[in-house]
């Protein structure tokens, strides 16, 4: 597991390789927990770090996995968007799905989901977090969360977009699988919504670091 500093405060955490799955560091808060396997790794990698809270960009299998086991091992609170609040306290986080009873679907409810944990603090459009803002972005779940760095145009999009095929793992800016995206229509708007800040640096949940903002602001403008 590697972790690699891209910006001033912002540390991104690899858990899967090819940076197929990652979360981020920001400040003293983690931002999403990738997969129930992640959880030695992510905790590793923490190990020397201040942590005071962790944020889940939506309540994903990939996303959520060892949410439960940093709050408790670490003693911080969980935050998330109140439309994915049921789904982080139980666990079910396949229930937003379009299709629970995918394949797909219920193997990752089953071997990358992890149990559910109390929701301290629901955030909304606006809400600071260290020196990022809360954006809410609606559409590949009900209740998905970006977080936005003013200053000097950081972006953490979680699964807005992806920066990979997510078969592949070539390289490459994409909407995220209409297999997991509850609202695909809604997650467009959301997309335009984030290129309209004409962000600097893209952070993903799914593949590398973006440092030119051209292929979102191309991506945006197709749609």
């Amino acid at each position: 597991m590697r972790t690699l500093a891209i910006a001033p405060g912002v540390t991104q955490i690899v858990l899967v390789p090819r940076q197929a799955i990652n979360a981020y560091l920001v400040g003293s808060v983690l931002v999403d927990a990738g997969i129930r396997a992640s959880r030695r790794g992510l905790l590793a990698a923490l190990a020397d770090r201040p942590l005071t809270a962790h944020v889940l960009t939506h309540a994903h299998a990939d996303h959520q996995g060892a949410s439960a086991a940093i709050c408790a091992t670490r003693d911080v609170p969980l935050w998330c968007a109140e439309a994915e609040r049921a789904l982080a306290e139980s666990g079910q986080v396949t229930r937003a799905y379009p299709n629970p009873a995918d394949p797909v679907a219920r193997f990752q409810q089953r071997y990358w989901a992890g149990p559910g944990w109390p929701v301290a603090r629901t955030l909304r459009e606006g809400d600071a977090i260290e020196d990022f803002c809360v954006v809410e972005t609606p559409g590949h779940a009900p209740g998905h969360l970006a977080l936005w760095r003013e200053r000097d145009g950081v972006l953490i999009a979680g699964d807005v977009l992806v920066d990979m095929h997510m078969l592949t793992t070539a390289r490459g800016l994409h909407e995220p699988p209409v297999r997991f995206t509850a609202d695909p229509h809604l997650n467009r708007q959301s997309i335009k919504k984030l290129a309209a800040l004409k962000p600097k640096l893209i952070c993903f949940g799914h593949g590398p670091v973006l440092h030119d903002p051209a292929p979102l602001l191309a991506l945006a403008s197709r749609l």
